[in-house]
């Protein structure tokens, strides 16, 4: 296959400072067709370059890698259903109408959450006024939690779609709740370690403390100089919230490779074709299905699916494909009906996050790729 109009655009992409580097993975069946690395994985303090191997920041890859993964465990080992309300393990969650609100709800975007909170702010305010190594702790978690549980619904469950961090945040607590494992460990155990993930893992904040450990800074894509950390963030999860939470979240907080997320896709893949027992055919084409809960929804359950117009998948993605972006510059597209997946991973908010010129750059990339496949 001639990807050179892929590499064009792509070192094209780094002149322009749409990131600083990136690394593309093309998979058509098992196969990997394309993989290859651009730019610097990092302009400040120094100039580095970006290597296939770089370990990035996922940010919200997280919910359908992770988080939407240890639900369909649970659900497998009919621990909860679907259609099960979340006051089953939290009866507090039910005040401010958010009684009938389920996992499906929470999977699919309209649970009437709202999409975001600062949380962080009040843990950082309360640093600041003399909690000791309250940020990133057990206890900063837990406050999360409890604020989650008492919020207002802003709409009823199941009439509105609206992509919801907080959701996400509640799931992760659920998997907790159910399973007497933290997220990160749970995940580690019963999915990274099984599909043989060697690069993917959350970085636990409260570890990196107490055990005084530090992260491979050279295989790890740093993102921004956080105003509130004082720093540039490497091998430290970006997203404020998740930060504020120890590092370990259902929204945010997974660091992995495009390798990982090839090696991942293809256990998805073979277990649709009913060729790997690790999930069961029909409840990984539930999850992989768009959710008819609310009207006119592009959601399907942790995951989301090309829009009828300006989708970041561009034009020609099939409407069987499912796909995520993460805030970092992170993406990931897979086509079920094509057979194939486009894995794209930067760090487009290194050094600030008021970047957004990757917007305009995805569909662009991904219709000249998917055109490559297609010419084949």
């Amino acid at each position: 296959m001639i990807f050179h109009p892929v590499e064009d655009a792509f070192k094209e992409a780094v002149a322009q400072g749409i990131f600083p580097g990136a690394v593309v993975l093309v998979g058509k069946g098992e196969e990997v067709v394309f993989e290859r690395a651009f730019g610097c994985r990092s302009l400040v303090p120094e100039k580095s370059p970006m290597q296939a191997d770089t370990i990035f920041d996922l940010a919200s890859l997280t919910k359908p890698l992770a988080t939407a993964m240890a639900m369909m465990l649970q659900v497998r080992e009919k621990k909860i259903r679907l259609e099960d309300r979340i006051t089953r393990f939290f009866p507090n969650f039910g005040v401010f109408g958010k009684t009938h609100v389920t996992f499906r709800h929470l999977l699919a975007h309209c649970s009437g959450l709202p999409a975001w909170q600062p949380y962080y702010e009040d843990i950082v305010k309360g640093a600041r006024e003399g909690k000791i190594n309250f940020i990133a702790s057990r206890a900063a978690k837990s406050y999360v939690f409890e604020r989650i549980h008492r919020e207002k619904s802003a709409s009823p469950p199941g009439t509105v779609s609206l992509y919801s961090d907080l959701g996400f945040m509640l799931l992760g607590e659920v998997v907790e709740e159910i399973t007497g494992w933290s997220l990160d460990r749970y995940c580690q155990d019963k999915v990274f370690k099984p599909m043989g993930l060697r690069s993917t893992s959350f970085v636990d904040l409260t570890q990196l403390r107490t055990r005084r450990l530090q992260p491979v800074h050279e295989m790890i894509a740093p993102t921004e100089h956080c105003p509130w950390r004082k720093k540039i963030l490497c091998g430290e999860v970006h997203d404020d919230n998740a930060y504020a939470m120890g590092g370990v979240a259902g929204h945010a907080g997974l660091f992995s490779s495009a390798r990982d997320i090839h090696l991942f896709i293809n256990r998805l893949r073979n277990c649709s074709r009913g060729e790997d027992p690790f999930l069961p055919a029909p409840l990984l084409k539930e999850f992989l299905t768009r959710d008819e809960t609310v009207k006119g929804s592009n959601f399907a359950l942790g995951w989301d699916t090309p829009a009828p117009e300006n989708s970041s998948s561009g034009s020609y993605f099939s409407p069987h494909s499912v796909g995520h972006l993460g805030f970092t510059g992170t993406s990931i597209w897979w086509d079920l009906e094509k057979d194939c997946h486009v894995v794209l991973l930067s760090n487009r908010i290194h050094p600030a996050r008021s970047n957004d010129k990757i917007k305009a750059f995805r569909p662009y990339i991904h219709d000249l790729i998917m055109k490559t496949l297609d010419d084949e």
